[in-house]
């Protein structure tokens, strides 16, 4: 296991890039501590990938370095790194059997066979195959094989880091879960550090300690599902975390007082004055409907999403969404909404800023 440093680290597919738009990823610094489980969040085209096969020695940045504990890597292959890497698509040899798939790594290390068979019959509990280890793998659906991917990536105890490029996407829905759960299982048994990149929020936050969302070829957060969820340190991570995200309005800030375009909203800190484009961002979950003071909206539509409405509304000629819980009034004259002050954020050119105090 090893804690992974990425230092000044950059990459661009142009050979000579001449402006920080041709870098598919812009200039980062990170430490990645060792026998963490890490989500890499993002939206298709802003870098997880990229980022991902630098770290595991697929590709050689452009710029920088990476480092395992205090050795550099940067210009190691990917035999050379101690690390296993599980495909979005399965990666099998069709002629031999599930046994001998998930045996193999294990095989190449000439490990003794009596720890093999045990290590093997362990993963293939974990991932629902023993019943098939002695099947061809040619014959097995992709979903099965994909399994056994999973399963390779996993057999061996002694790697420094195992890497997931979005695993699950050909896995049938009702098994994701299981084996999401699964992997956080041997991540508390084994403590190895995994990177894990997906697209989906749900996976990232129940897989992961820590997430780190990515936009635009940028880190814009590393940290907790919780903070991720009440502090966003960047517009985009407000609006891809949640369901719905987070509620933004271009608002002119006065210390502890944001003006929007028809109202006033109080923030629970002084902001002072910054400067650039700035918004105050609520979530759903922190925005109440009432009937007396607030600001007025237009209720478009409810949804039941069972467990909880959202409110699609409309204030001051701007989208806003609402959660409701189930059963809870909604208001029968002219709505109207109050944001919790404390819950507020607000931002500058799309970055988190701090208050002090009031």
């Amino acid at each position: 296991m090893a804690r992974i440093t990425l230092s000044k680290l950059a990459h661009s597919y142009f050979p000579n890039p001449t402006s920080e738009a041709q870098f598919a990823l812009k200039e980062m610094d990170h430490v990645w501590q060792d026998g963490g489980a890490y989500a890499l969040l993002g939206a298709s085209g802003c870098g997880k990938t990229t980022l991902l096969n630098i770290i595991s020695g697929l590709l050689r940045p452009s710029r920088g370095r990476v480092l395992f504990g205090e050795r550099d890597v940067t210009e190691l292959a990917p035999e050379a790194r101690d690390i296993a890497q599980v495909f979005q698509f399965p990666v099998v040899y069709d002629t031999m059997t599930v046994r001998e798939n998930l045996a193999f790594p294990l095989r190449n290390r000439r490990q003794d066979p009596a720890q093999i068979a045990a290590r093997v019959q362990e993963i293939a509990r974990m991932i629902g195959m023993e019943a098939v280890l002695d099947r061809k793998a040619r014959g097995l659906t992709a979903d099965a094989k994909q399994k056994i991917s999973l399963g390779r990536g996993m057999v061996r105890r002694d790697v420094n880091a195992i890497l997931f490029d979005e695993p699950l996407t050909v896995i049938d829905p009702h098994m994701k879960w299981e084996l999401r759960t699964q992997l956080k299982q041997l991540h508390r048994e084994f403590g190895h550090t995994m990177i894990y990149v997906t697209h989906d929020q749900t996976e990232a936050l129940t897989f992961a300690d820590r997430v780190v969302v990515m936009h635009d070829g940028r880190v814009v957060q590393m940290g907790t599902p919780e903070e991720l969820f009440e502090a966003p340190e960047h517009t985009f991570v407000g609006y891809f975390i949640g369901s719905p995200g987070m509620n933004l309005f271009d608002a002119r800030i006065e210390g502890a007082t944001a003006h929007l375009a028809g109202g006033a909203v109080a923030l629970g800190a002084d902001y002072g004055a910054p400067s650039g484009r700035t918004q105050i961002g609520i979530r759903p979950e922190y925005v109440t409907l009432t009937e007396g003071d607030g600001l007025p909206v237009t209720i478009r539509r409810v949804e039941d999403v069972g467990r909880h409405r959202i409110v699609r509304a409309e204030l001051f000629g701007q989208p806003l969404n609402v959660i409701a819980e189930e059963g809870e009034p909604l208001p029968a004259g002219e709505p109207r909404v109050a944001f919790a002050p404390a819950r507020i954020n607000v931002y500058a050119d799309d970055w988190r800023v701090r208050g002090g105090a009031g």
